[in-house]
């Protein structure tokens, strides 16, 4: 497979470009960008005459942690996430699929402009506007109540060796005493924190039961990974980027996630309490919301994947409580 990254010259990146049709023989590259971190794939802004556009392509390891493999056909299930809604009501949050590559598993996407992701949430000082806020809730609950035919929602890919990876990540790792991430290096004192709560039995034991609830299929479209990364900061308002992780599933998951992020980035009480009345509740199970909110708090503060997080020790033990009482909720 051809790999397109920034030492690449501009004229191998157009010979894969004008093949696939996206870009005339005669339009010119004028330069390319690396929009963002990149976590799971390779990103880049194609800047040419005529406009500019994204490219993303998966390989078979994780771009921010080469020594992870990870299933390099993840690009081929976000394409198919991009075809299934665009039709949808929650389309407008995301950007168009304007090609795809299977080949060599890229995918063509419009460009938002150049934006940020939402991760200044996480320091002080810095909120959801009320109406980003909404548009948060209002991206999930259209998503996950987005009415697909049985045919189109079991013929989608269950997305499963992600999902195992993931699994790995949010159910397993934080709790091994086996993993060596060093947490002092993060927040002097994670450590200590972090070995309580891998020497309690119990909690671990919850963990395993919940991530059977996650690799287990359901009938909501979920984005996968809803985080404030995974959200844009564009001159046209709120958008949602990256759904790699996408599953028919328990639409609790993505709901719990949010939950956890709002709490983690200390965004107002006000939005932790106003949350079902933005997200119309229906047929959701609270006590799993809670669970998966609370597997989130933990894997965020003891798990591999850190935040940027400008939390005090004493903070981020309130928040690995907390996030223990959520997850053993029978």
């Amino acid at each position: 497979m051809k790999e397109i990254n920034l030492n690449s010259s501009k004229t191998e990146l157009k010979n894969i470009i004008v093949r696939n049709d996206w870009m005339h023989e005669e339009d010119q590259i004028i330069s390319i960008e690396t929009p963002g971190a990149g976590n799971m794939n390779v990103v880049l802004r194609i800047i040419s005459q005529k406009g500019s556009f994204i490219l993303k392509q998966s390989r078979n390891y994780v771009n921010k942690y080469p020594q992870i493999p990870a299933p390099i056909d993840r690009i081929d299930i976000e394409a198919q996430f991009y075809k299934l809604i665009h039709t949808s009501s929650c389309s407008h949050y995301l950007p168009r699929l304007l090609g795809y590559d299977r080949t060599n598993k890229i995918i063509f996407l419009e460009d938002l402009g150049r934006s940020s992701d939402y991760q200044l949430l996480y320091q002080n000082n810095f909120n959801l506007s009320q109406k980003e806020y909404v548009a948060t809730l209002s991206f999930l609950h259209q998503l996950h109540n987005t009415p697909f035919s049985e045919s189109k929602s079991s013929q989608f890919p269950k997305n499963l060796a992600l999902r195992q990876l993931n699994h790995e990540h949010l159910f397993v790792y934080p709790y091994s005493e086996k993993n060596n991430i060093d947490l002092n290096e993060i927040k002097p004192g994670l450590q200590r924190l972090a070995q309580k709560m891998r020497q309690d039995t119990l909690l671990k034991k919850a963990a395993i039961q919940l991530g059977k609830q996650y690799l287990s299929e359901g009938t909501s479209l979920l984005h996968g990974d809803y985080y404030p990364g995974s959200w844009l900061k564009t001159k046209s308002g709120f958008h949602v980027i990256d759904p790699e992780f996408c599953f028919f599933g328990p639409k609790e998951y993505d709901l719990g996630v949010l939950r956890a992020h709002l709490k983690m980035a200390e965004q107002p009480i006000s939005y932790l309490n106003d949350f079902w009345k933005h997200y119309p509740a229906s047929e959701v199970n609270f006590s799993l919301v809670d669970q998966f909110e609370g597997m989130e708090l933990i894997r965020r503060i003891i798990g591999l994947a850190q935040l940027p997080l400008s939390l005090s020790l004493q903070k981020r033990e309130t928040l690995l409580q907390e996030g223990k009482r959520l997850l053993m909720v029978s």
